[in-house]
């Protein structure tokens, strides 16, 4: 693999890699809001009578602009859930008898409550919630039965149907291992940034120590977060996220372009041209926030520019940003509020699942890099580096300013 510390003469990569990010960001601008998004969720809570049920959902407003809906109002909203998560006895659908009204909850959710009336029998929840617009939706349902217990299942276009009672306890390790696996898989930003620090790659040796730097850091702030013993801003944090990935595909395309001077300084002026945003009102994230992101991104690439420890900075990073991605992919399990005794179960459940699921996606990363190092002996992998930097940073881009806008 060629270093990033090669120069020489104008080279026609770093100008096309800079090309790509142009075009992509701009294309990326017109698309839907739903696309800044991460993984589609919903959440619904579920109490049960002897004569029917009350129920509390939570949707993300952000995915409702995928059914065309900016214009509905919260009946019309109520209208479109209330058929579509459902307590059915035996095989009918519970009767609504208290429509559906929105409640006071988090900016960016939307909270529905109604009623519903059941003859004596068998009960089951299903949920086709968002299905014929986003496939990969999840929707984490929790019961409390008329005994008092209380158990959650996570639904999804293959598994849209529970039956209480009858399908266990809710949820067991095994299920929160298969959500850690899907949620890295749905979790588009994720693996962005993962295949941004793997693409200048040297060695295997090299990829894990980046990976496990990650996967520390990521772990801890996962735990502290779903037990709810840090609860950061999820804006500011998701916003964050696509800030290191852009922050770390620019770095990859300033490296193998011979270090300029322009990209350092383009990097912390769009940071603080949005901070200065945020101080006029702007966005979601704090001006501070801004400010001290915008002061960690010039450090960062003037420490590169005096060092050629360029991995071990690199796993650094990767250790630093991690921590944030972990309060990302805390978000799905926090918002369950699991009481202590099945929190510990799904923690491990899911962490092992992510793992699992981003090993696998680092695996056949490496394995395909490898391959096009050989096969292009010459050059090696450096226009796919260049080209896939460029894209990677258009994204995280994208995802940065939409989320820091408060559009994501």
């Amino acid at each position: 693999m060629t270093s990033g510390r090669q120069s020489g003469g104008a080279r026609p990569g770093p100008a096309l890699a800079l090309a790509v990010t142009a075009t992509l960001v701009p294309l990326l601008a017109l698309a839907p809001p739903a696309l800044g998004h991460g993984r589609s969720v919903s959440y619904s809570n579920w109490t049960l009578t002897d004569t029917g049920a009350r129920v509390e959902a939570r949707l993300a407003r952000i995915d409702l602009t995928r059914l065309d809906a900016d214009a509905w109002d919260d009946a019309a909203t109520g209208a479109y859930v209330a058929p579509r998560l459902v307590l059915l006895a035996g095989e009918r659908p519970c009767e609504v008898v208290a429509a559906p009204v929105a409640r006071a909850g988090e900016d960016g959710w939307l909270t529905l409550a109604w009623q519903v009336a059941c003859p004596p029998g068998a009960r089951a929840i299903a949920s086709r919630l968002f299905l014929d617009v986003a496939p990969s939706h999840l929707h984490f349902a929790r019961a409390t039965l008329p005994d008092g217990t209380a158990a959650e299942r996570v639904l999804s276009g293959d598994e849209p149907r529970w039956t209480l009672g009858e399908d266990g306890a809710g949820a067991s390790l095994a299920d929160y291992v298969a959500l850690g696996v899907r949620h890295i898989a749905g979790g588009w930003d994720h693996l962005a940034f993962l295949l941004a620090l793997v693409l200048l790659a040297r060695s295997l040796l090299e990829v894990a120590t980046v990976v496990t730097a990650f996967t520390a850091a990521h772990s801890v702030t996962l735990a502290l977060a779903a037990t709810g013993l840090v609860r950061p801003a999820p804006g500011t944090v998701e916003a964050t996220i696509g800030l290191s990935i852009a922050l770390v595909a620019a770095e990859n395309v300033w490296l193998l372009g011979g270090r300029d001077c322009a990209t350092p300084w383009l990097a912390t002026a769009m940071l603080a041209a949005l901070a200065l945003a945020a101080a006029l009102g702007m966005g979601t994230v704090p001006v501070a926030v801004l400010a001290g992101l915008a002061l960690f991104a010039r450090c960062h690439f003037g420490l590169l520019a005096r060092s050629g420890e360029t991995a071990r900075l690199r796993a650094l990073v990767a250790f630093a940003f991690g921590f944030v991605h972990g309060f990302g992919f805390a978000g799905v399990l926090a918002a369950l509020e699991l009481p202590r005794r099945r929190l510990l179960p799904a923690l491990l459940g899911f962490n092992l699942g992510v793992e699992a699921g981003q090993l696998a996606v680092i695996a056949g990363a490496w394995a395909l890099l490898v391959l096009v190092d050989r096969a292009t002996a010459e050059r090696g992998r450096r226009p796919l580096a260049e080209i896939g930097s460029a894209a990677i940073c258009g994204l995280g881009l994208f995802w940065f300013v939409t989320r820091a806008l408060g559009h994501g």
